[in-house]
């Protein structure tokens, strides 16, 4: 996640916090069943190298983050998802050095809604390395935010192998999130300029660890469209909830899914299960992979498969812009 300074005065309207619940419907909505298993193993395998000393804390523009674009590569073609651009790079436009974001697509199977695209989106980079000598200098970023790679990357698996989505889905590994979102501030322009037809973009962004609350996990700019309401209505649970300090502290312009919301005008947020009170370590060394709760992320991923699958199948956008 993009450095949050407590101490500095917010700019942008808050959002507004007037409830803490989401309104559920009078009547059962259709469920989606799900027989797809997410594999607990799968989830610990992939973000304990992602999260590696090998990868030296991800920074934009270092050797490390190549190596994590390797293995994102890797992992798409192993997964036939598709590139999206002529390559699954996607350069930025906005860094000094040659930095990318990592993009693939799995085509809808419906011959309307294919046009129609759903973004699941995560920051693949991190802040790298302690220039000051310490006995651990090395940022791993386990859950910021290997943590929502690795929910993406499991998602894309699913799409992949059920072919369950009627509309095409872009799926998006950022660079320069942790530089002021460079890499989603690239890249929605470009989409935009040709005419790119997004429905709505899931950013998941530090889901490593478990909150002690009624919900599942909270959504940034929660009152900002119905994505709340549609999401528990999908998994018919408690998925997300209202937190208050989402709204405090402006969550929902520090993520990639700002600058997809400035360019598309239309429902782009994040998904989070940091709620500053259940880990001590956020853009701390000790952000590793041995602090992670990997029964707690293969359940968060599993119980969101029927919430995308519903958003990548729904025969109408159901997902609004609040008024």
């Amino acid at each position: 996640m993009k450095k949050i300074y407590f101490l500095l005065p917010f700019v942008f309207i808050a959002c507004k916090s007037g409830t803490s619940t989401v309104s559920q419907k009078e009547t059962k909505p259709e469920s989606v069943e799900i027989t797809y298993k997410v594999e607990e193993s799968e989830v610990s395998d992939f973000l304990k190298y992602l999260s590696s000393d090998e990868l030296e804390g991800r920074e934009t523009g270092t050797k490390g983050i190549e190596k994590a674009a390797v293995f994102l590569e890797d992992f798409f073609k192993k997964n036939n998802i598709k590139p999206y651009f002529a390559s699954y790079r996607d350069t930025l436009t906005n860094f000094k050095t040659p930095a990318f974001n990592i993009v693939g697509i799995l085509e809808g199977t419906d011959p309307v809604l294919k046009n129609e695209y759903v973004v699941l989106s995560a920051h693949y980079d991190h802040i790298g390395v302690e220039k000051k000598q310490q006995p651990d200098q090395i940022y791993n970023g386990a859950n910021d935010d290997a943590s929502g790679v690795t929910a993406v990357a499991q998602m894309a698996k699913y799409f992949s192998k059920t072919k369950s989505n009627k509309r095409s889905i872009l799926f998006v590994f950022f660079a320069g999130e942790e530089k002021g979102l460079l890499g989603s501030k690239s890249m929605a322009p470009k989409l935009k300029a040709k005419n790119f037809n997004l429905y709505t973009q899931l950013n998941i962004e530090m889901v490593g660890v478990p909150m002690k609350r009624d919900y599942l996990a909270y959504i940034t700019g929660f009152d900002k469209s119905n994505m709340a309401e549609k999401i528990n209505e999908y998994t018919g649970k408690k998925t997300i909830g209202f937190l208050p300090k989402e709204a405090e502290y402006k969550l929902f312009y520090r993520s990639d899914n700002y600058s997809f919301f400035e360019a598309f005008g239309k429902p782009c947020q994040s998904i989070s299960t940091f709620d500053f009170e259940n880990f001590d370590f956020y853009h701390h060394v000790s952000d590793e992979f041995k602090v992670m709760d990997i029964p707690h992320m293969t359940a968060f991923i599993q119980e969101f498969l029927p919430a995308v699958t519903k958003i990548a199948t729904t025969p109408t956008e159901e997902i609004v812009m609040n008024k």
